[in-house]
């Protein structure tokens, strides 16, 4: 039997709670060479180097194919066969899976429609009061409950309501894609579990729930081209601007990626943002006493549970030299942002969570020109959850740790954190 690298061990369901102690040995090689070819990059300085490098494409349509055979005794899928669900469905590029110049038209054909500053710099700050008046709900709801889960009672229904607000996504849909997003990401493995007929079974489901949730997508914005409504997706389709609008396959395939990028990174971030601050009652008194420290926390609080584990679309378009070794052309290349945002090469005491770390420049919506494009929500987001479920929620405490874990490894988060509480305060 091949003995498995610590990346391989990484992706193992059984460590998905704790995929640290692997970082920390794959750290040792930062760009290290795995068996299905694909090179994983796992320090900090190196990961930021290749997020800057325009040797690196975001676009898996210049990727010549697997990059390598897969060797003797490994039954851990390539990057090209673990992403097909979803790559066997979604033929058109959205902004984070294309490069410049198609990348930046496209960008700034959907940032004044989202984004705010500088084409309307309020727009993020206006939804605040929405957000605490969800926030204040949710909480209102807990009244009377000894037990709650934080993410379905709190992380996941807050940001699924605001990203259908703003992108014009009607409320009453979501469980038609709440569920095809599930089953799609449930279908997706990097790791060596890719091969079991578990996850082969589920590939199946996973491209009818793409492409379900495509045609949910095109429809709404055909509904919207022929009626204008509110929200950024209908006015993306009818942009005026010199450069609008986008194709309709361009502007589905974004549709998709907007629904989905809402909502699902923010749920993990308050999920284990909660999970995180009940581990360690001082850091959660600390927040308690001193409110303001909110900005600061969730940052640290990105930094030290990534939303985003890692990334897999990128490879490389020429050989590139870096850290001692060679990335050939064509060879995918996967960006652990996890791994590097515990790198103690660029943050002092990484395994350690403060909520007043000084020049924390950490991955979590990662760089370039790829940077998250939802990052002010998300911040705005948590940033009210958060501080708010500090504030009300009494004497909370974990009732099972770790908890169960979603399967996908990219978008890593609990499924469920079930806590007791002694009640809510006003």
């Amino acid at each position: 039997m091949v003995e498995e690298t610590p990346w391989q061990q990484a992706l193992r369901y059984a460590n998905r709670a704790n995929p640290y102690p692997f970082y920390e040995e794959l750290r040792k090689e930062p760009v290290a060479r795995q068996p299905d070819g694909t090179y994983v990059v796992s320090t900090y300085r190196e990961i930021v180097a290749l997020l800057h490098d325009p040797r690196v494409s975001s676009d898996p349509r210049k990727r010549p194919g697997p990059a390598a055979a897969l060797e003797e005794g490994s039954a851990e899928g390539s990057a090209d066969s673990a992403a097909e669900p979803i790559r066997a469905v979604l033929t058109e590029p959205n902004i984070i899976t294309c490069d410049p110049p198609e990348h930046d038209r496209d960008r700034r054909l959907m940032m004044p429609h989202f984004v705010g500053p500088p084409h309307a710099p309020h727009l993020i700050t206006d939804l605040q009061p929405d957000i605490r008046r969800i926030v204040g709900g949710l909480l209102d709801d807990m009244r009377g409950k000894n037990r709650i889960d934080a993410v379905d009672d709190f992380a996941y229904p807050l940001p699924v309501t605001v990203i259908c607000k703003v992108l014009g996504v009607p409320l009453e849909d979501e469980p038609r894609f709440h569920h095809w997003v599930e089953t799609a990401l449930d279908a997706l493995d990097f790791g060596p579990e890719a091969g079991s007929e578990e996850i082969q079974s589920r590939q199946a489901g996973g491209r009818r729930a793409v492409q379900e949730f495509g045609q949910f997508a095109a429809d709404l914005l055909d509904r919207y081209a022929r009626e204008p409504g509110p929200g950024m997706l209908s006015a993306m389709v009818h942009d005026d601007s010199p450069e609008g609008p986008m194709s309709k396959g361009v502007l589905t395939s974004n549709a998709l990626l907007l629904i989905f990028a809402g909502h699902e990174t923010t749920v993990n971030l308050i999920a284990h943002s909660v999970l995180t601050l009940l581990r360690h009652p001082d850091a959660l008194e600390k927040l308690r006493r001193r409110p303001e420290l909110i900005v600061p926390a969730v940052e640290e609080l990105l930094r030290f549970e990534s939303s985003v584990q890692f990334w897999h679309t990128r490879s490389a378009v020429e050989d590139i030299d870096i850290a001692g070794t060679t990335i050939p052309k064509g060879a995918p290349i996967f960006l652990a942002y996890g791994s590097a945002n515990r790198d103690p090469d660029r943050f002092a005491d990484p395994d350690e969570l403060d909520l007043e770390r000084r020049d924390n420049q950490h991955l979590g919506f990662s760089q370039g020109i790829h940077f998250c494009f939802g990052a002010p929500l998300a911040r705005l987001e948590v940033q009210v959850a958060v501080g708010e479920f500090v504030r009300r929620v009494q004497n909370p405490r974990l009732v099972e740790d770790p908890p169960p874990y979603r399967h996908n490894q990219i978008f890593r988060g609990p499924r469920h954190v079930l806590v007791d509480v002694d009640g809510i305060r006003d």
